[in-house]
């Protein structure tokens, strides 16, 4: 889908395109579609209505996300402290962050900065480089339908030296989604006799980001390990009355998990 949307020269109308497709857009319908049928088919249209106000609810709650969340960060764990050792200065090794966002001015600095999001994946992706000792990238150029600017490689190159005092190795500030990360990396790293990648993002971003990386590699012919380091996994827990309540991080990570689960479907 993603491929089809860019040969028909409709990539800019992407953003736009998954607005529509994600909460709460389609709730939002299904209630109007129901109080419009409320005279002609009151059943129907109470349904409708009805329906749309629960899905508004539950798709905020804690309950909902934490299903949603779980099933995606399932497939990849966290990297054990044995792993990360197996990683200490293997040869041929890179790893690479993978970008979320950038804020175009921040004022109190005075500059463009990373998103909260993507500031996080750039400190562990630091951290695991200082613990391994393997160079680091940064793959993320300017998104679809953004302003121009400094990329988010760009930021994420000033910030690590100056801010954690770890230069970045490679910049990739190119790339406009997941998938063109992936495709971008290997072009950037194939050159450097890179024989394994380890992917640094968030949990719930790792499958759509590995089986991009997996798509680049068959494209390429490329014999390239890609390995997955995920980063702010959320910790299983009992639900509680309060899981069942809509909060304002409950609709965040919610629309991430469908975000996730819309763009894998895509291939983007």
């Amino acid at each position: 889908m993603n491929d089809l949307l860019i040969s028909l020269g409709l990539q800019a109308w992407k953003p736009l395109l998954g607005s529509l497709a994600l909460p709460p857009a389609p709730f939002v319908l299904l209630v109007l579609l129901g109080a419009a049928l409320l005279r002609r088919r009151p059943i129907v249209g109470w349904a409708g209505v009805v329906g749309g106000c629960l899905g508004l609810w539950l798709m905020g709650t804690g309950a909902v996300s934490g299903v949603l969340t779980e099933r995606l960060e399932a497939q990849h764990p966290a990297l054990t402290p044995s792993q990360i050792d197996a990683l200490r200065k293997a040869p041929g090794t890179a790893i690479i962050v993978l970008g979320s966002g950038r804020v175009l001015l921040a004022p109190e600095y005075g500059d463009a900065d990373l998103r909260p999001m993507t500031h996080e994946r750039l400190r562990y992706g630091i951290w695991l480089s200082r613990k391994t000792g393997l160079p680091l990238g940064y793959s993320g150029g300017l998104a679809y339908g953004a302003e121009s600017g400094p990329s988010e490689a760009q930021i994420a190159a000033r910030l690590a030296e100056d801010v954690y005092q770890h230069p970045l190795r490679w910049t990739e500030d190119r790339s406009r989604d997941t998938n063109e990360n992936a495709i971008r990396t290997l072009e950037l790293l194939a050159p450097q006799g890179i024989q394994r990648i380890v992917v640094v993002t968030h949990g719930y971003h790792t499958p759509r980001s590995i089986a991009a990386f997996e798509r680049a590699k068959l494209r390429a012919g490329s014999a390239v390990t890609i390995e997955a380091a995920p980063m702010g996994l959320h910790v299983r827990r009992e639900l509680g009355l309060g899981d069942w309540l809509p909060s304002r991080g409950g609709y965040t990570l919610t629309l991430l998990a469908l975000h996730e689960m819309l763009g894998r479907w895509m291939g983007a």
